[in-house]
């Protein structure tokens, strides 16, 4: 095992009311308009769950809370790990600061989002709480 930390990137799977929040990438060219979960890097000395919460904020402009992990990390380029997790908005409505455009996406919609590869590990779960959402709306379908 090698001395040198992994680098850790984090991802919000932000929910509310029964939708998941992607947003639509700017950069690099080969991800420029494909969607994602926001996030993004872990500085030295920061953890996880602050890193996320402060890269939301930066991204979206808003505050957040910081929940469990999903299951699974995946392997980026460069010796990166990626790692998501639960999010859930605190205060603020979501701005696209750094991308292209934002979308609220609920289970019949997230399958048919051109999604990152990275992201896609997640889609099952991502699903499984879109649709066991506690917050998901109760009115006719």
């Amino acid at each position: 095992m090698s001395g040198t930390p992994t680098a850790v990137v984090v991802a919000a799977a932000l929910t509310h009311e029964g939708t998941l929040l992607l947003a639509q990438r700017t950069r690099p060219p080969e991800l420029a308009g494909l969607w994602e979960l926001p996030g993004g890097k872990v500085e030295p000395g920061e953890s996880e769950d602050s890193a996320l919460a402060r890269e939301l904020r930066e991204e979206l402009g808003v505050e957040c809370s910081i929940g469990a992990a999903l299951s699974g990390d995946v392997d980026l380029a460069g010796g990166l790990v990626l790692r998501a997790y639960r999010a859930t908005l605190v205060s603020g409505t979501p701005a696209a600061l750094e991308h292209s455009a934002l979308r609220w996406v609920d289970a019949a919609m997230l399958p048919t989002m051109d999604l990152v590869d990275a992201d896609r590990l997640w889609l099952p779960e991502l699903l499984d709480i879109l649709l066991t959402s506690p917050e998901r709306s109760s009115g006719p379908s």
